[in-house]
């Protein structure tokens, strides 16, 4: 099932992960995806993809891991903000992956956990949920800020997510970390991966 936002999603998903030569091979595609229909979030992907297109594959890579790998304050794992390094942090781990099995996806064994951003934003785009997204809608906000603050380029594509989220985005960090307390804002209301999934579905 696909949803307005089922593009921004999977691009994001490609967007946040190590722009490996896969990640550049697909520009084009991207781009083509996105300019299909507009809405919320892609003129902020389309900014993004104009830089990594322009920016020496080697630079970007080296940024990247620059940006996500060396700093908790910029961490890719959801549960990391709300949970730490506690042993809580297994329960909710154990959680999305019941999520993902009740919607008729297993997590592909990747390496990655399975909170990990690019892995929720492919599966809110496959599955027309955005349920996982809005309830770590807070780590989503803290995420912003730091990225925000780091003038980094994927803040851009942070933009772009939380704003296919129902309710407005707190205006500053403080107001995020209220949200982080309070918990994030509720309201009731198919597209194929790009690239390697993250996500395979579960055998009947």
């Amino acid at each position: 099932m696909t949803t307005p936002h089922a593009v921004v999603h999977a691009a994001a998903a490609r967007c946040l992960v190590y722009p490996d030569d896969e990640f550049h091979a697909g520009l084009g595609v991207l781009r083509a995806a996105l300019e299909e229909q507009p809405g919320s979030g892609r003129g902020e992907l389309h900014t993004f993809l104009d830089h990594a297109g322009s920016t020496d594959p080697d630079r970007l890579r080296q940024d990247y891991v620059r940006t996500f790998d060396f700093s908790g304050r910029r961490c890719l794992y959801l549960t990391w903000w709300t949970d730490g390094d506690t042993r809580r942090r297994g329960r909710s781990l154990v959680r999305f992956k019941e999520i993902y099995r009740e919607h008729g996806w297993e997590y592909a064994d990747t390496g990655e956990l399975p909170d990990f951003l690019p892995a929720v934003c492919e599966f809110s785009a496959l599955t027309g949920t955005d349920t996982l997204l809005r309830d770590h809608r807070p780590a989503l906000e803290l995420l912003r800020f730091a990225l925000t603050e780091a003038a980094s380029p994927w803040a851009g594509v942070l933009r772009a997510l939380v704003a296919t989220l129902p309710g407005a985005s707190p205006r500053d960090r403080a107001a995020a970390q209220a949200m982080a307390r309070n918990g994030p804002p509720r309201e009731d209301v198919g597209l194929a991966p790009f690239g390697t999934p993250l996500l395979e579905v579960v055998p009947r």
